[in-house]
């Protein structure tokens, strides 16, 4: 078969989102708890919101250049944006679905009720009136349009209520419409007080306090409805590297307006008549296909807020202590010494990120560490690693740092950790131009005795206190002479402007990681062929790029066995007869985010096994600054192998299992026994 064919290839939009619908398959799962049931409705809401944003803007841009090619699967943007569109109102009427039938009535049993005015006692209006004037009369704003006051600019993805009034303001005017913006400074999900409420968790959605006393904010006119609305907007950014002299300015103002570009989704109530619904699509520029009805709130992610707000243990899962590798590092040790005999090998949630950070800790303070070098993607807030990385720079060591401040949605909180750290003396890169660095690693140059010695940390994750504790992610520690030689070049071509460079032990993107797979992948095809065994199982978050599902394909047809753990989008199709049937592809979602990208080749026997930054997809093997290290120690290849190939490739209770279609079926253990995964490794911290 021509494996130039379209119809070899998933659609990798509506892929992604079959990745959301089995998000929000979780929060129909009666065996997980309850409130993390809800924060996985509000993931799935709000992976929503950023496809719109970002792949949905992404779509609608193409569709304006002229003669754009088709996706592998063959579809035009246009047909593309016609499934989405079918795709995404089925996944929006089942979010729904799940609140209204599912989680507010489970939710009500356990004495967590959200109430409506329908709900309200007398006693409650009264405390829910001086709330307005107390607290919301005073900063808001309505806005009565009129000639003199025009549709004004709505912010992405803010709350907001359309109100159709009847009568005459203090002037005369004539009222029709006008607009509420929800402030920015109040909660959107209010608690009532023990006074007034029946129990301890009784809430209020804000829009349902806005909506029951708008009139108090239209004194002498009638209120014929209010209706409250979000829009949603393009977040790409599109700033040309080449043209800009400073790419952290132009990407500065380039945020500014980044909240107010093209609209490419408007949600409303479901109760939003139809003439409202036409006023706000033609003030948004935007047709009935991206017109999205909501049955509740219209901001239903911000239901997220109440797993923080309820004390309910039993009804969250429960907490567990990450093991802290390598023993006694916290209480004294020194990692450099340990470094010095044994690599060390950190699988994150279940062993701690402390680990990380005491490396970093040590560095900033050991005087023999004479340099550091860093990559940042995303850090979050009150990162410790970036105050350990301020204390070296002022205690006289050297140290460098790339920033990728095209990091996205973190790139104003990218440029403000770029700015600080040069206040401190560090010095900052911006990466490459024209290729975003995704790579995660850091370097200690030490001097021991009259030699310098290189302490590396490779990592698949972001150096992120929070992700390392809900994503599953391989770091590794090590001393080994080559992989340090590596990675110091690799910090000198960020840091410089030199040619291509050779390397011992890691790959990278966009110079030797694409080809390097395709070698790989193919030499397994050959071994086949030969009569040997081939064998290639990955894990990783997204399968999507051409070139690597050709390979992947031909190899099938060699008679390689291929197994494929992909978390979200796969634009491969297993079960193709003659061509994949040898391929087979599951997706596991469960507590933890799978974020780890593990690459394992048999090789005759001569086993590799990989570890990465980088996804299988075209922007993280051509477009970007990738790294991709080995495993070279046996035991922890082993180690490796098992923790993250094993034992995913044997879950029956999170696992997923794609069809040649594009469908998941999720397996279930029935009366057998159950294998889960990240419970298995739960089960050992």
């Amino acid at each position: 078969m021509d494996l130039q064919d379209p119809s070899l290839f998933l659609n990798r939009e509506l892929s992604l989102i079959e990745f959301h619908r089995r998000v929000l398959e979780q929060a129909h799962d009666p065996s997980i708890p309850l409130l993390e049931r809800v924060r996985f409705l509000c993931i799935s809401c709000t992976n929503l919101d950023e496809f719109f944003e970002v792949r949905v803007a992404t779509i609608r841009y193409q569709m304006s250049i002229p003669g754009a090619s088709p996706w592998p699967d063959g579809l035009s943007p246009a047909e593309v944006l016609t499934r989405i569109r079918a795709s995404a109102l089925a996944l929006v009427r089942e979010q729904y679905r799940c609140w209204n039938e599912d989680l507010i009535p489970a939710l009500r049993k356990e004495g967590i009720r959200f109430l409506t005015g329908e709900d309200w006692n007398a006693k409650q209006r009264r405390w829910l009136t001086n709330y307005v004037e107390d607290q919301l009369l005073p900063v808001l704003s309505p806005l009565g349009l009129d000639p003199a006051h025009p549709f004004p600019r709505i912010l992405n993805k803010s709350l907001n209520v359309a109100v159709r009034l009847r009568g005459k303001d203090a002037f005369g005017r004539e009222a029709d419409i006008a607009l509420v913006r929800a402030p920015r400074s109040l909660p959107r999900i209010i608690r009532l007080p023990p006074e007034v409420a029946g129990g301890p968790n009784d809430f209020v959605f804000l829009s349902a306090i806005l909506q029951a006393h708008v009139d108090m904010l239209f004194p002498g006119m009638q209120v014929k409805g209010a209706y409250p609305f979000r829009v949603t907007r393009n977040s790409e950014l599109l700033v040309d590297e080449e043209d800009v002299e400073n790419l952290a300015h132009a990407l500065k103002d380039e945020l500014h307006e980044r909240g107010f570009a093209d609209a490419v989704r408007l949600e409303v109530s479901a109760s939003c008549p139809r003439s409202m619904v036409r006023f706000l699509s033609s003030h948004f520029e935007v047709g009935n296909n991206e017109v999205y009805r909501c049955d509740g709130p219209v901001n239903l992610n911000r239901v997220m807020a109440i797993y923080d707000m309820v004390d309910c243990p039993h009804l969250k899962f429960a907490p567990f202590t990450p093991r802290i590798r390598p023993t006694g590092v916290l209480s004294g040790g020194s990692l450099f010494e340990h470094l010095g005999r044994h690599d060390v090998l950190l699988h994150h949630p279940f062993d701690s990120f402390a680990t990380v950070i005491e490396f970093m800790r040590q560095a900033a303070t050991d005087p023999q560490v004479l340099a550091i070098k860093q990559t940042l993607y995303r850090t979050g807030k009150q990162s410790p690693l970036v105050a350990y990385l301020i204390d070296a720079a002022r205690a006289g060591k050297d140290v460098t740092v790339v920033i990728e401040v095209r990091a996205r949605f973190d790139e104003e909180a990218n440029i403000a950790l770029a700015n600080r750290l040069q206040e401190a003396g560090v010095q900052v890169v911006y990466g490459v131009v024209g290729y975003k660095t995704h790579s995660k690693m850091m370097l200690v140059v030490r001097r021991e005795s009259d030699k310098l010695r290189r302490y590396v940390h490779l990592s698949t994750g972001n150096y992120h206190q929070g992700t390392a504790a809900a994503y599953t992610d391989i770091g590794l520690l090590t001393a080994h002479k080559e992989i340090g030689e590596d990675v110091s070049k690799l910090f000198q071509q960020m840091s410089g402007l030199g040619p291509v460079i050779k390397l011992k032990q890691l790959l990278q993107s966009p110079f030797t990681l694409h080809r390097a797979l395709l070698d790989k992948i193919a030499r397994e095809a050959s071994n086949a062929k030969a009569g040997r065994q081939g064998k290639i199982i990955a894990k990783m978050n997204s399968l999507s790029e051409p070139t690597v599902i050709r390979a992947l394909y031909q190899a099938s047809e060699a008679g390689v066995s291929i197994d494929l753990c992909v978390r979200g989008l796969c634009a491969l199709k297993p079960g193709v007869k003659g061509v994949s049937e040898n391929i087979h592809v599951r997706s596991i979602v469960g507590r933890f985010l799978e974020h780890s990208r593990v690459y394992y080749f048999l090789n005759d026997g001569e086993e590799e096994l990989y570890c990465s930054s980088a996804d299988w997809m075209e922007r993280n093997l051509l477009r970007r600054v990738e790294s991709c290290f080995p495993i070279v120690d046996n035991e922890l290849r082993t180690r490796v192998f098992r923790e993250e190939l094993e034992i995913y490739f044997t879950d029956n209770c999170q696992a997923w299992v794609l069809a040649s279609d594009g469908s998941y079926r999720r397996l279930d253990p029935g009366e057998g026994q159950r294998h889960s995964a990240q419970a298995t490794l739960l089960s050992a911290t």
